[in-house]
């Protein structure tokens, strides 16, 4: 089973993007996070940010919105060129229609839950998302500690898609370092977001050579 590690350039520094995407050009994808000062208390980037991501990213676009009303803005983000495109499950009461708008635009459709919202409700559905993204923190800042109470959340989506015999990504996102990415892969996820540690680190290069290490077969 491939393994991907997509850095989070929420912790990259933003005056010079374009220098920071191509430290990471040995990473799978580049997570994007938007947020809209709505959904989450913070404001990031929007579409525009995206269009030019796009243009000048060495790996494809990860887009993970914490916006409200992904059904208006979402599929904005696949036109515009971005490979994968995840929702946040508690922003929409119509995830499946997200989904498929995402997919009809040319995108990976996802969906992300927080912390604190059970699998349950989302595991009919599961065919209908190319990825389902576990937060292991509560989204909207950086810098976070993982937290190890969404293991079992991750295991539960990892048995159901096995199960099912379906493609669907799990993703984790927040706390990952070459420590955390290991019970996090243990409970069943094959997508790492990592922010921090890669791009604090000196060189991001090796820092995610060091996490594919830690979970290395």
């Amino acid at each position: 089973m491939p393994l991907r590690i997509n850095p989070s350039i929420l912790a990259a520094d933003f005056a010079n993007l374009e220098r920071e995407l191509n430290r990471i050009r040995t990473a799978d994808m580049v997570h994007v996070d938007i947020m809209d000062n709505h959904f989450v208390p913070n404001l990031t980037f929007g579409l525009p940010m995206v269009t030019r991501l796009v243009q000048v990213s060495p790996v494809p676009l990860d887009v993970h919105l914490m916006i409200d009303d992904p059904e208006r803005w979402a599929e904005g983000y696949a036109l515009a060129g971005a490979a994968s495109v995840t929702f946040s499950a508690e922003a929409t009461d119509h995830p499946v229609d997200v989904a498929r708008a995402l997919r009809a635009a040319g995108a990976r459709a996802g969906i992300a839950l927080k912390p604190g919202t059970p699998a349950e409700p989302y595991l009919d559905q599961l065919d209908e998302y190319d990825m389902v993204l576990v937060m292991t923190v509560e989204p909207g800042f950086g810098g976070q500690s993982f937290r190890t109470d969404v293991l079992p959340k991750i295991t539960r989506l990892a048995e159901a898609v096995h199960g099912r015999g379906l493609d669907t990504w799990l993703q984790v996102d927040g706390g990952i370092t070459p420590e955390t990415i290991v019970p996090a892969r243990a409970a069943g996820a094959d997508t790492f977001v990592a922010g921090s540690s890669v791009f604090a680190s000196d060189d991001p290069a090796r820092a995610i050579a060091e996490l594919r290490a830690a979970i290395a077969v």
